[in-house]
């Protein structure tokens, strides 16, 4: 069976449309799909500080064609997607701690996608608990027990690690995601280079 990595943060609008569409290409391959919950600003800051500059410093041209590339890719996949939210940078670290809390349980895409649809969806600043509150409950999650275990060292610690594990490996983004461990594919057009590695390593294994 392949195996999928999938690294992500739900602050990016490019990584909700490869995570909204993530799960049937894993399916469609048989392949299994491991969940790597991130911090991307722990990213940028270690190896892609050029985030940075190029917010400071915008191109006015690429900007427009970037609008307009998200909501083409929003259309195409069905999704609500603001290009600007109000609240942009926001700080995801409690949204994505909440992922990891999660880890192993089959209840957290749900949760991630009520997070992103809140933020990119709703215009919902997702730093905020109550907002984080609303889409526990949505996922079918008791709010106080995520809001604690979110809050947990080992949530905390897990979160840096799958960060610092995404740097190490080459990564510099979201989304990243990887093939049979060793193939890196970065961002949501690269989906159906991934889903053509899945094909290749399944054919392999039979």
């Amino acid at each position: 069976m392949a195996r999928l990595e999938f690294f992500f943060d739900c602050s990016s609008p490019w990584t909700y449309l490869a995570f909204h569409r993530i799960e049937a290409v894993a399916a469609a391959r048989r392949a299994s799909l491991l969940w790597k919950p991130i911090l991307v600003g722990g990213l940028f800051n270690t190896v892609n500080p050029s985030v940075y500059h190029s917010r400071e410093h915008p191109v006015p041209a690429k900007q427009r064609y970037q609008a307009k590339d998200l909501a083409d890719w929003a259309r195409h996949c069905g999704l609500a997607i603001t290009w600007v939210p109000g609240v942009f940078p926001v700080n995801s670290v409690k949204a994505m701690r909440g992922c990891v809390a999660l880890a192993g349980d089959a209840r957290l895409p749900a949760y991630a996608r009520a997070v992103f649809e809140l933020y990119w969806g709703e215009d919902r600043d997702i730093s905020q608990d109550a907002v984080l509150a609303e889409a526990a409950a949505r996922a079918g999650l008791d709010a106080a027990w995520l809001r604690s275990a979110a809050g947990a060292p080992a949530a905390k610690d897990g979160l840096r690690a799958n960060t610092e594990e995404l740097a190490a490996r080459g990564g510099f983004g979201s989304p990243t995601m990887f093939v049979d461990g060793a193939d890196m594919y970065f961002g949501n057009d690269r989906l159906p280079l991934v889903e053509a590695a899945l094909a290749r390593s399944s054919t392999a294994t039979r």
